[in-house]
């Protein structure tokens, strides 16, 4: 699917994101990915949530991260940004961005944690995107991605996600390539999604 309808596809769900069976399997591993994050950074001041959607895991993160003083919020999908400003306008440190992954509008080392959940297989160009990451993060901060990573999914990438990182070997390569230290994988949900922690 071309870039610009994978996000138009997003834009039409923002409503109703979170409702239904879709929703809940959406917190579900929303829960899961905020559990390892916080396992590896323990209290975070400044989160970054890159594809944030909703804001779902943004507004997870602030009722457990009480003494964070941003959490911020990405996404190119102008719908998914009205609902996740409305949804976290009761906490004053979350605020959500119109953005993509590849050009992200902060200055260097401006967070301490980076966050992205099955964001990271609809980037336009993940390379780029895990730059800016890096770019963004501070000295010793960490990067948390969810997404789909398994030998599964190979026939994929014969068709409509050519070049995607869709394995937990090709996802390597490029988060070590943009900078990261020491990545370690994760099982989150099934053999499908997976998430990847990695030092900066």
């Amino acid at each position: 699917m071309p870039y610009e309808r994978d996000v138009q596809a997003f834009d039409e769900r923002a409503v109703g994101y979170e409702a239904g069976w879709r929703g809940g399997w959406h917190r579900d591993i929303v829960g899961r990915t905020a559990d390892i994050a916080l396992a590896c950074a323990h209290e975070p001041p400044r989160v970054l949530d890159v594809g944030c959607g909703t804001g779902l895991l943004l507004r997870l993160l602030a009722s457990r991260l009480p003494r964070a003083t941003e959490l911020v919020g990405v996404d190119p999908a102008p719908h998914m940004v009205e609902v996740a400003q409305a949804a976290g306008a009761g906490d004053a440190r979350i605020r959500v961005h119109r953005g993509v992954a590849e050009e992200l509008p902060f200055a260097d080392a401006s967070f301490d944690l980076v966050v992205s959940t099955t964001s990271f297989d609809h980037w336009a160009d993940q390379r780029a995107g895990l730059r800016e990451c890096a770019r963004v993060l501070a000295p010793g901060g960490w990067l948390v991605l969810t997404d789909l990573f398994t030998l599964w999914l190979w026939p994929t990438l014969l068709m409509g996600r050519q070049g995607r990182a869709r394995t937990r070997g090709t996802a390597t390569c490029l988060i070590t390539a943009a900078g990261f230290r020491s990545p370690v994988w994760h099982r989150t949900y099934a053999t499908i999604l997976q998430t990847v922690t990695a030092t900066r």
